[in-house]
């Protein structure tokens, strides 16, 4: 997996090389990039083409996008539904003392002092929503990494990161990086992207083999990622 700059974008593309002469780039209906380059290719030449057809990648993307489910943009205010690990949560504002957020009986509590601003209960969720997939995605990390014991690597280390495209990704070395949007879906759908970033580990590529050891290690994989893309998108 790599990744090439442009303006104030970050396209990521997969790389496969192959016998071909000439290089193609192919946007999927996922947005995932692919490029398929000359096996002599240098990386910088890859990169340049990559980032000369750019403005095309992220209209496709764009036009991919339009199919996509989309959740009401949110106002953050009280009686709106709000996600934790797969469950649905009115959101409850109140004015208190000190800023905070809670959970309790079925609601979404967030307490701003002085002041209730939309800014204000859109940080306080990110930070509570941001602590809580720290804490849950290095438990279940652990849980995945104990699914591939007879493979040969050392668990990875868990980066969270805000990703706008993209639920996770792996440098295919030792780092796995997480979207803390998904703490919004259930666990096992969590479980699927980190065991899907860990198989990048053992196979780099999306090929058969790839999803040869993805079933492998988690048969029921295309249930959680179908659920996840339409909790979600």
């Amino acid at each position: 997996m790599r990744s090439i700059n442009y303006g104030t974008q970050e396209i990521f593309f997969e790389l496969q090389r192959s016998g071909r002469k000439t290089l193609a780039i192919e946007v999927h209906p996922d947005s995932s990039v692919h490029i398929i380059a000359p096996e002599d290719s240098s990386m910088q030449d890859i990169d340049k083409k990559v980032e000369k057809r750019a403005s095309w990648i992220i209209k496709q993307q764009h036009y991919f996008e339009q199919f996509l489910p989309r959740t009401p943009e949110r106002k953050y205010v009280s009686g709106e539904t709000h996600y934790y690990l797969g469950k649905s949560y009115l959101l409850k504002v109140n004015l208190g003392s000190i800023n905070q957020v809670k959970l309790k009986g079925g609601k979404l509590e967030v307490i701003c002092k002085d002041e209730i601003k939309q800014e204000t209960v859109k940080k306080l969720l990110a930070q509570w929503y941001y602590q809580h997939a720290e804490r849950k995605f290095n438990i279940l990390a652990l849980e995945a990494y104990s699914r591939f014991k007879e493979y040969d690597f050392k668990m990875p280390k868990i980066e969270i990161r805000r990703m706008s495209k993209r639920w996770g990704s792996c440098n295919t070395v030792d780092k796995i990086t997480i979207n803390p949007e998904i703490i919004k879906a259930s666990s096992k759908c969590i479980e699927y992207v980190l065991i899907h970033e860990m198989c990048h580990l053992v196979i780099p590529n999306h090929t058969k083999k790839f999803y040869n050891t993805l079933t492998a290690v988690m048969p029921t994989w295309g249930k959680w990622k179908d659920k996840l893309e339409h909790k979600l998108a």
